[in-house]
């Protein structure tokens, strides 16, 4: 008979560090007045921790009455109490602590060598994004672009902020961003802002750089409009002035119009006064093209529907900046036209190709379908090759879609008078089962590959688009 007590070892270390009898370890960290001394054991630290058996090893260790000296000053007391205690227990608590808090635990746990400590703090960011970059935008972005050990945060935190740019360019402290780190995101082709809003965030951002600038811009000298041009010279060709409107253009840009060049001034207005010329400034290109979808929907915006048309025609990237060659034509929201099979068929019947998408509830994803052949209320099945259902693990991470088709085309769609959209039985929802609250979807595996959906979801709404060929 054997018995298994590893719970009781975690415990009594815990009580070992917390007594602190028989320590050998005195370790000093932070600076007044943000400074603690720690009391450790020696043999723990060696066994736990690879770092801290390099310094115990080292002949040059400090001694003190017997017992090693360690200090760290630049490390703050808060985070390394959380780590020696990881160290003797195994466990950490880092749920309510803020965003640059964690980046500097991050810090800290890569620096001593604990990999697993980092990547969990990592993943942890990461699930808990908004929250981790709400109340300090700037200075988190500041922290993970100079830090070489956050280097995996620096993508997620830009496309964070360019899929949700009011995390940044609503907050008090945007105006203190550095310029690199603002040439950076102007440069992404995945800001999920109008060109004109870009406009006016960069000259808040401009006049905010130089106190001495009278906010009417009327009053300037040229003096003043020398001292804007140039610090806002490495962004001017970062803006799309062609696709801001005339009214925007008169009413926003104009009076700062001073600033661009005078080629770049004389090309904007034969853009706007000549129909069909062609700028010859062309700055960076949308990468995800404006649909109108984006207005119609409240599940995905434009940048998920700039996907639809290569996965409908299995074309990779190939239509994203170029001319979009179908049009999405909303049919059909639950929440708005009646969350019942009637009114799903009496909307979306015989409408030709569809795409369907579903917001999960308690979470950020996405997923649905689409079908080539057209929906109707004859209880059959239909089969193609061209069908396939999607996700979007994260809606705001482009990058965590997937999509898969149709394994052998066979019973892909089905059109059922008591149902929903039904993909295969790989996702749909059935109005017909009593025990069913009208928003609950059903996931198996049968006609396509696996996207991992639980067998059975709550929805927050779902919506019907007609797939219309331009």
């Amino acid at each position: 008979m054997s018995y298994n007590f590893e719970s009781e070892v975690p415990e009594a270390l815990g009580q070992l560090l917390k007594t602190e009898e028989d320590y050998n370890v005195i370790i000093h960290i932070g600076e007044e007045p943000n400074f603690k001394e720690f009391h450790a054991h020696s043999n723990i630290l060696r066994c736990r921790s690879e770092y801290f058996n390099k310094i115990l090893s080292s002949e040059n260790i400090e001694r003190k009455d017997g017992k090693y000296i360690i200090k760290k000053s630049n490390i703050y007391p808060q985070a390394f109490e959380i780590i020696l205690k990881y160290i003797y227990t195994g466990k950490f608590n880092i749920t309510n602590k803020a965003g640059t808090e964690l980046l500097d635990f991050m810090i800290i746990s890569d620096e001593m060598m604990l990999k697993k400590l980092t990547k969990l703090t990592e993943d942890f960011i990461v699930k808990n994004q908004q929250q981790f970059l709400q109340n300090d935008p700037v200075g988190i972005l500041q922290i993970v672009y100079y830090c070489k050990p956050l280097i995996n945060l620096q993508e997620f935190c830009l496309e964070k902020i360019c899929s949700k740019p009011e995390i940044l360019f609503k907050s008090d402290k945007f105006i203190q961003l550095p310029a690199p780190l603002l040439e950076i995101i102007l440069k992404r082709d995945d800001l999920n802002l109008k060109e004109i809003e870009i406009w006016e965030n960069l000259i808040k951002w401009g006049l905010a750089q130089e106190k001495s600038l009278n906010q009417d811009v009327s009053k300037w000298s040229k003096d003043d409009i020398n001292i804007l041009k140039r610090i806002l010279y490495k962004f001017i060709p970062l803006i799309r002035f062609f696709e801001i409107s005339t009214e925007d253009y008169y009413t926003k840009v104009k009076p700062y119009e001073k600033i661009l060049s005078k080629e770049l001034r004389d090309d904007i207005l034969k853009f706007y006064m000549l129909p069909g010329y062609k700028p010859i400034y062309t700055p960076r290109q949308p990468k995800y093209p404006k649909l109108n979808v984006n207005t119609e929907s409240i599940i995905i915006n434009s940048n998920h529907a700039a996907l639809f048309p290569n996965w409908i025609d299995r074309k990779g990237d190939e239509h994203i900046n170029k001319d979009i060659p179908y049009e999405f034509k909303l049919l059909y929201r639950a929440s708005k036209d009646g969350n019942t099979a009637a009114s799903f068929h009496t909307k979306c019947d015989n409408k030709g190709a569809t795409v369907v998408v579903v917001k999960i509830s308690n979470s950020e994803q996405i997923v649905g379908g689409y079908n080539p052949l057209f929906l109707d209320s004859s209880n059959s099945c239909k089969s193609t090759k061209d069908s396939f259902i999607f996700s979007f693990a994260d809606k705001n991470n482009l990058k965590s879609a997937n999509v898969v088709y149709s394994k052998t085309g066979d019973k892909s769609i089905q059109c059922n008078s008591s149902f929903g959209p039904i993909f295969g039985v790989d996702l749909y929802i059935h109005y017909g089962d009593t025990y069913n609250t009208c928003n609950t979807w059903t996931s198996d595996v049968y006609s396509y590959p696996t996207l991992n959906l639980p067998n059975s979801f709550k929805a927050d709404d779902y919506e019907v688009f007609q797939v219309i060929k331009k």
